[in-house]
């Protein structure tokens, strides 16, 4: 199948998949589309009992589409800046002690945490898994997935402030999660030696330096759209710092999440101020709230059939749903211990912290950097899929679900408009 006809097919599904949710379900698109994709792939398994080329062939079909590829390299530079260019950064520098804090130490510790439970837990289930690679799934699976965030972020009726701080969190903490994953994954897969000294070098290069490229970007950006007054060239040129300055800052070896961050809160604030007129204001916002929705569609539906590619062995199912109280623990000590500290200069309502832990999902960006480990380590690769796609699931459908019953439970909901 050619690269036009697996589109195509993609779309397609997409598209029916989201008029199911929408006629029958009345889900968020995104939890609906995986649901259904997801019931969709077990109909294959089913089918595959008794014609097992029909299975085959499906396996052969997702496995060409290169998930972590289509993610990493794909639709996550979009994303992001559509997500950042919505951001006030007014809100964002109010929140910016509290989102800084969560989205470098709560990660570390997170990792720190999720990882001795990973060990204990594997260990309990007759998995000889080593430190390393503990820390390895501590990783991938510690920062919040922002594509997933933003996209509850809009079913939420939550505090602007609240809104705010998870948004924040979501969009930077990847970056900081990547940066250890890739330090860690060289030591593990590769033989690299890691020192912490190499370590912050890694962290200079691809999360500060990633910055310093999206500010950059984003201010010659902005001296092109005060030089024009049409809103198609301007579309144009944000689609192009969306997708050219990631996969550039990505050859630089540079953070790409982060790079759209920074350019896409640099457009989204000065530049829709002082380089665009109202009518390509509302353009702009109409075109990135159509690409939104459509990738988020495509990715979840992705998501949903990575489930016929995945090894369900009953010890790593068992681990999986072990790890995700430990995930869940791992967040609650990585949020409440930056909350404890930060009380002291900070007020925060009494259920920020509940609404932080609870509202932390994973999401693709997990299953993607599984996916990226090298093949040659099968066996363990094939382990960490199995629990991440088992958490993933777990943080989509339950905690996607019941957040805004946490929310109004908590009286941190405002009233309809």
């Amino acid at each position: 199948m050619g690269i036009y006809e697996l589109v195509a097919l993609v779309v397609t599904l997409a598209a029916i998949f989201s008029y199911l949710n929408f006629r029958l379900f009345q889900l968020p698109t995104t939890i609906g589309v995986m649901i259904i994709a997801q019931l969709f792939s077990l109909v294959l398994v089913g089918i595959g009992l008794f014609q097992p080329s029909v299975l085959e062939g499906a396996k052969t079909l997702i496995e060409t589409v290169e998930f972590d590829d289509a993610v990493l390299h794909g639709m996550l530079g979009a994303l992001l800046f559509a997500g950042a260019l919505h951001v006030n950064w007014c809100d964002l520098r109010e929140q910016s002690g509290t989102v800084a804090t969560l989205a470098s130490f709560g990660v570390v510790i997170s990792v720190l945490v999720v990882g001795v439970v990973f060990k204990f837990a594997s260990g309990w289930l007759g998995f000889d898994v080593p430190w390393i690679v503990c820390f390895v799934f501590g990783a991938l699976i510690s920062p919040t997935d922002p594509i997933a965030v933003l996209g509850l972020l809009k079913q939420m009726r939550a505090p602007k402030w609240l809104e705010t701080q998870i948004a924040g969190e979501s969009l930077f903490n990847d970056g900081v999660g990547v940066v250890i994953f890739l330090g860690l994954s060289e030591v593990a897969f590769h033989g690299e030696d890691l020192s912490f000294n190499s370590l912050m070098i890694l962290f200079v290069q691809e999360a500060i330096g990633g910055a310093i490229f999206g500010f950059v970007i984003g201010l010659f950006a902005f001296m092109m759209l005060r030089r024009v007054d049409n809103y198609q060239v301007e579309i144009l040129i944000s689609l192009a710092v969306a997708m050219g300055g990631y996969a550039l800052a990505t050859a630089l070896h540079l953070s790409g999440p982060i790079a759209v961050v920074v350019a896409g809160l640099f457009l989204g604030n000065h530049g829709r101020q002082w380089a665009m007129s109202d009518e390509s204001n509302e353009h702009l916002d109409s075109f990135w709230e159509l690409i939104d929705e459509i990738l988020n569609a495509i990715l979840f539906l992705l998501l949903g059939l990575e489930l016929l590619v995945v090894d369900f062995e009953r010890a790593a199912i068992i681990l999986g749903l072990v790890m995700i109280v430990g995930v869940l623990i791992g967040r609650w000590i990585s949020v409440r211990t930056p909350l404890a500290i930060l009380q002291r200069f900070y007020s925060y309502h009494p259920g920020t912290g509940r609404i932080l832990i609870w509202g932390g999902l994973r999401g693709g960006i997990s299953v993607a950097l599984v996916l990226s480990l090298p093949n040659s380590e099968a066996e363990i690769r094939s382990l960490l899929l199995t629990v991440t796609y088992v958490i993933v699931t777990f943080s989509i459908i339950v905690q996607g679900l019941t957040i805004s019953k946490l929310l109004t439970r908590l009286d941190l909901t405002l009233p309809e408009k």
